[in-house]
């Protein structure tokens, strides 16, 4: 049973929504955060990375920093910059890129529905980048990005989300990156206690992206229990802001590897020893991408190969099956010397949605040989998450990026 409830959001006003809106937190470095805050002041990143508000010796997790947060957060209220629902809504978020969509609902997770395992993650949390964020949430007395959740596709919540979607917005624009997003309110009692109801027929949700925001949350209400300790439940900490999508909608890109040296082999060494782990299927001066699970791609000397795992190498382990598990575990680490990607300097990951063309500049600069991978499906990352395991680190890449500052979850 998962316990996903209404709240009162705060948000922009419609002419402020397409300023205010930005990319997560944590896809800035410092340095581009700064520019990307001086370059638009008006975006909720000033918010999200208050250190952009001070000078550049200042140390970005000192209490002044993340007073700064709270303070803005206040002053863009008061300044009618952001308004506050004053009743418990859902609200539908649609995001659409080189013309694919996928719709959410926007609504409240319950905090002990983490902790029971009814929604499930399928990462390690640090917890060094947990605190930055629990102190940011608990300062501002909100959380301002969302945890992106997944679901197995419903033909009630699509119905909802279709009735819904029939209304004009509420919020309509295209980003400087080109990805559209359309927001709708349910305001409908009675349709929102059928989504309340719904889902609490699911007995498993997903974290797809955003395992560290969530941690956070979850950890700035236990501490508000704490405080709390006549708490029942109901209060706004025991919840954390998220957008839920259905599995069918969603697209995941591939997490490719980069390896700055060969570990002393010569490249025509490699070459012979991936001759035990798989079949070379074509050699190409053009990228090759891989086709279907089982496959990766290298980029090794100006040339591309494109390699077929041995079946018998292949596993049903849903995580010890998964292909950037048979890459690590085939070749990373007993011809290239990679024991721990987690801690190696000598890997380096790269999203898909910088393309192949990524991999060969990379190789051109600082690397020496390039992985291109067959994307993790959705239902991988469902079994590895039902069977209580973790994914290795870099397993999925999502695209495109929930918007922080849309919609914002007072505590």
């Amino acid at each position: 049973m998962a316990y996903i409830v209404p709240f009162p959001a705060i948000r922009p006003s419609k002419e402020e929504a397409a300023t205010i809106a930005a990319l997560p937190y944590d896809v800035y470095s410092r340095a581009e955060a700064y520019e990307k805050v001086k370059e638009q002041p008006n975006s909720f990143l000033a918010i999200d990375r208050p250190e952009t508000q001070f000078a550049p010796d200042v140390d970005m997790y000192s209490d002044q920093v993340y007073e700064k947060a709270a303070k803005l957060l206040r002053e863009w209220q008061q300044q009618g910059r952001f308004i506050k629902d004053d009743k418990r809504f859902y609200y539908v978020y649609e995001l659409t890129m080189d013309g694919r969509s996928q719709t959410g609902i926007v609504a409240c997770a319950s905090i002990d529905d983490y902790l029971n395992g009814v929604i499930k993650k399928h990462e390690n949390t640090r917890a060094e980048k947990e605190q930055d964020r629990i102190r940011h949430v608990d300062t501002c007395n909100a959380q301002t990005g969302p945890i992106f959740l997944a679901y197995r596709e419903d033909a009630t919540i699509a119905s909802v989300v279709k009735k819904a979607k029939s209304r004009n917005p509420v919020y309509d624009f295209v980003a400087e990156d080109g990805i559209g997003h359309k927001c709708w309110v349910i305001d409908d009692m009675v349709t929102c206690a059928l989504i309340a109801t719904t889902f609490d027929k699911m007995d498993s949700i997903y974290i797809a992206d955003g395992h560290h925001r969530a941690a956070s949350a979850v950890k700035v209400g236990l501490k508000r229990r704490q405080e709390n300790p006549d708490y029942t439940g109901k209060e706004p900490f025991n919840y954390f802001l998220s957008v839920l999508f259905s599995d069918n909608e969603l697209k995941i890109y591939d997490y490719n590897r980069v390896v700055k040296d060969l570990n002393g082999l010569a490249p025509e060494e490699l070459l012979e020893e991936l001759d035990s782990v798989a079949d070379l299927i074509e050699t190409s001066d053009e990228a090759i991408r891989p086709g279907k699970k089982g496959q990766w791609s290298m980029y090794l000397d100006g040339v591309w190969y494109l390699y077929q795992i041995h079946q018998n190498l292949q596993s049903d382990d849903p995580v010890e099956g998964l292909d950037v598990s048979l890459l690590q575990n085939l070749v990373l680490e007993p011809l290239l010397g990679i024991e721990d990607p987690k801690t190696s300097d000598r890997i380096d990951f790269v999203g898909g949605i910088r393309g192949l063309k990524e991999l060969e500049r990379r190789c051109a600069t600082d690397c020496k040989v390039a992985f291109a991978m067959y994307p993790t499906s959705i239902a991988e990352l469902f079994s590895v998450a039902d069977a209580g395991l973790l994914m290795p680190p870099k397993s999925t890449w999502f695209e495109p990026k929930l918007r922080s500052g849309l919609f914002i979850h007072e505590i």
